[in-house]
């Protein structure tokens, strides 16, 4: 990896529109996740004839200025939190002149490796991530780099504080960028209203004093300060790997609950494309893990509050909206023969549980219950999912085709899946992992079970 460039980039100072100061609270759902690991996601693109000189003549000038143009309307991804003497809380605050930390870059990496779905080290995305700049009294809400692979194509990286942003605002921002870059450069073109962040924190409706009894539990665990410490991964023995669930998958997979559960059962079951996919991904998991039956497994996920709230929030809202939810099991449970069965009725129980019940039940718990996991960590196994089917990341197309790729980093430093869309637009499900290599090829051979023997799974 060889380094090109770090430059700041900042909003358009040529469009008809000016960038003025900005400042956001941060909610109690910004707040749940303050000191949180942040999200690292990359966008690897194919462009087989990219030349350097075509990519600093063409791909990175179109990208800077629809970057800088995108910032207009992304104005807190300028700026940094900040938490001002005297305030009680801090803010996402932008000022003129503050801008993004771009990094470009160039790589001598096997790019149609890294890009495929084929096992390979995970500390080899690493050099495609960039870092967030964070200290006691100032944290940039997100950096970028831009990395050109030779003859095979380029990728952006994002990294993303996850106080300031959840994945869907991520992704948001991801498409506006694109949008804006294919848009060719129209300084007066207006980002749809989809893709127009919605700011005002007003609208979220939640209970009083939750964003400062989150804030407390934070200050009180490591003290009141924005730094973060974050390692450079997982285990440096940790491979990645990418598994594509079909629609033709997931068909099978519900005859099997339904062949399985009684009739009256099968109807109370929420068998969605997520249920059916967390399960069964979950299940292999735990079987590659195999060892001590008796050890607790955390089921965990995270559900995106903006249509589930009352009075429901524009789906355009700018900012964390969305809740974890933790139930737990046994891995002899999950072991057993109808281990899948019973890992689709617990997280069809956790869905409906939400759905029925409504998303801030036990909201004041969250954090202090996440505390206690972390706790644990070493004596259980935790299985949560990062990314969703519905985020669409395969939608960012700056110009010059889809991505190749998309994959999210930050797994490794956790034990957590991803979830995407499949690429091809079939409605599929594309699943990313990290685990040591011999979990790797014992999962691998468990997942792919699904395929052979007319549905006769291996479990």
């Amino acid at each position: 990896m060889k380094i090109l460039e770090v430059t700041r980039v900042t909003p358009s100072s040529n469009s008809s529109e000016s960038a003025t100061e900005l400042c956001l609270p941060l909610t109690f759902f910004d707040l749940f996740w303050f000191k949180l690991p942040h999200v690292e996601r990359l966008f690897l693109y194919q462009l087989n004839e990219l030349t350097p000189a075509g990519f600093n003549s063409v791909i990175l000038p179109k990208l800077k200025q629809s970057l800088s143009l995108t910032l207009l309307h992304y104005l807190p991804l300028a700026g940094n939190l900040k938490w001002p003497p005297g305030q009680p809380k801090p803010v996402v605050l932008y000022t003129p002149n503050d801008g993004v930390l771009l990094t470009v870059a160039e790589s001598n990496g096997d790019f149609n490796l890294l890009s495929g779905n084929g096992i390979h080290d995970a500390v080899e995305l690493h050099p495609l991530k960039p870092e967030l700049i964070t200290s006691n009294v100032s944290a940039s809400t997100v950096a970028l780099q831009i990395t050109l692979f030779p003859n095979m194509g380029f990728c952006i990286g994002i990294t993303a504080h996850h106080a300031v942003l959840d994945g869907k605002t991520t992704t948001m921002f991801i498409k506006s960028w694109a949008y804006v870059c294919n848009q060719a450069n129209k300084d007066n073109s207006p980002l749809p209203p989809e893709l127009t962040p919605f700011f005002d924190r007003s609208v979220l409706k939640g209970p009083d004093g939750l964003d400062m009894l989150y804030l407390n539990q934070w200050v009180a665990m490591s003290g009141k300060t924005l730094k973060i410490t974050t390692s450079a991964g997982g285990a440096p023995d940790l491979v990645r790997a990418t598994f594509e669930i079909t629609r033709d998958d997931l068909k099978k997979l519900r005859e099997r609950v339904l062949c399985t559960v009684p009739a009256d059962s099968g109807k109370q079951l929420h068998l969605s494309t997520f249920v059916l996919t967390y399960a069964y991904v979950a299940t292999c998991l735990v079987k590659a893990r195999g060892g001590d039956g008796d050890r607790d497994v955390f089921l965990g996920f995270v559900v995106d509050c903006r249509r589930r709230l009352d009075p429901p929030v524009p789906e355009n809202y700018f900012g964390n909206c969305n809740k974890s939810k933790i139930e737990v099991a046994e891995a002899r449970d999950l072991l057993g023969e109808n281990g899948f069965v019973y890992a689709v009725q617990k997280v069809s129980g956790m869905v409906k549980a939400l759905m029925e019940r409504g998303v801030l039940e036990g909201i004041e718990k969250s954090l202090s219950d996440a505390f206690d996991l972390l706790k644990e960590m070493e004596k259980i196994q935790i299985i949560s999912v990062a990314g969703s089917p519905i985020f669409g990341v395969y939608g960012s197309d700056f110009g010059w085709g889809k991505p190749l790729k998309v994959a999210i980093v930050s797994i490794d430093q956790h034990e957590a899946f991803s979830m995407a869309e499949s690429r091809d637009g079939s409605r599929g499900v594309e699943v990313g992992l990290a685990l040591k290599y011999h979990e790797m090829e014992t999962f691998s051979s468990l997942f792919n079970s699904i395929r052979i023997r007319n549905n006769e799974f291996l479990f």
